[in-house]
């Protein structure tokens, strides 16, 4: 059973798409892409510096255009979804998995990525606040210390690896006050996604949900919010809008995906952060992080070895 991950926001680093450039009618699609988004995706794919995506209304638009091109080079016709086991996407991610699925056109994933973008950056304006993992601990010490501090645990990625977000100030309380056993390391992000803080956004992006066209999703798609697979577009939609307060459940995605029989992952660019995830958690699973054009010939061969035959309903 072969599965498609997208990676979430600080997966990108300056100039990933340049080699993607290089493949036909890349260029043509992140032109287009930038059109409907309002941003020039190739700049900021090919020439930006590290502060410049690091702007949430940027790099999630970003993310998006880089992750989607890549998985429709692999899959170029909709008929070939039924190919794919399953999808999930990390926070952004959804947003690549929901049109790679067919749930949403790539336009409207691009525009309203971009909003979504906009309206997170606009929330996190409006109060200091910041995130950072959590490596180790015992999980019921390290979910205790982040309620002690008002902290939310904002990501579960598995294996020990947890994300306590909040204002600036709790965050400097929890790092003087942590859990045992535990290293806590400040991440680089503009403020406390998936979390409360993000009320604002998930207001923006409920008023222009109404009037995104869905379809139902062709393969399995697996929600950040309890690792459940949805078979409805308009759920897919209203948890895209939902998802941008509440906390990332990637530990659950991987459950299910165990659960569901994955035996192969591969993760679209700017590939590597989930990899390395699934490789710990999921043990057995063969996965690929596909990074660049040089690793489409070993997808190819995984996509041969594990995706559903052409032409077979399962």
């Amino acid at each position: 059973m072969l599965v498609i991950v997208a990676p979430g926001q600080g997966a990108q680093t300056p100039g990933f798409l340049a080699p993607w450039l290089e493949v036909d009618g890349v260029a043509d699609r992140l032109h287009w892409w930038s059109a409907v988004a309002g941003l020039d995706l190739v700049h900021y794919g090919t020439e930006a510096d590290a502060e410049a995506i690091k702007d949430t209304a940027v790099a999630q638009p970003l993310l998006v255009a880089a992750g989607l091109t890549a998985a429709l080079t692999l899959f170029p016709e909709p008929q070939q979804l039924g190919r794919v086991g399953a999808v999930a996407g990390h926070s952004v991610g959804e947003i690549t998995t929901a049109a790679f699925s067919g749930v949403l056109s790539a336009e409207s994933a691009m525009a309203f990525v971009r909003q979504r973008g906009l309206a997170m950056a606009g929330a996190a304006a409006e109060i200091a606040t910041g995130m950072c993992a959590v490596l180790g601990g015992e999980p019921d010490e390290v979910a205790k210390k982040i309620a002690e501090h008002g902290l939310t645990a904002a990501n579960n990625n598995g294996g020990g690896q947890i994300v306590a977000a909040g204002t600036l100030e709790q965050l400097a309380a929890f790092k003087e006050d942590g859990p045992a056993k535990s290293r806590i390391v400040s991440l680089s992000v503009a403020g406390a996604f998936h979390t409360e803080h993000m009320a604002p956004g998930v207001e923006r992006l409920a008023r222009i949900a109404p009037g995104v066209p869905v379809a139902a999703p062709a393969t399995a798609y697996l929600s950040n919010a309890d690792g459940q697979v949805l078979d409805s577009g308009e759920q897919v939609l209203a948890r895209l809008v939902s998802q941008v307060s509440n906390p990332v459940r990637w530990d659950l995605c991987m459950e299910t995906l165990e659960r569901l029989g994955a035996t192969c992952v591969i993760e679209v660019p700017p590939a590597g952060t989930l990899t390395n995830l699934l490789k710990r958690n999921l043990k057995g699973v063969a996965t690929l992080a596909l990074k660049t054009p040089a690793d489409l010939d070993r997808a190819r061969e995984l996509i041969a070895e594990h995706a559903t035959p052409e032409g077979v309903v399962v």
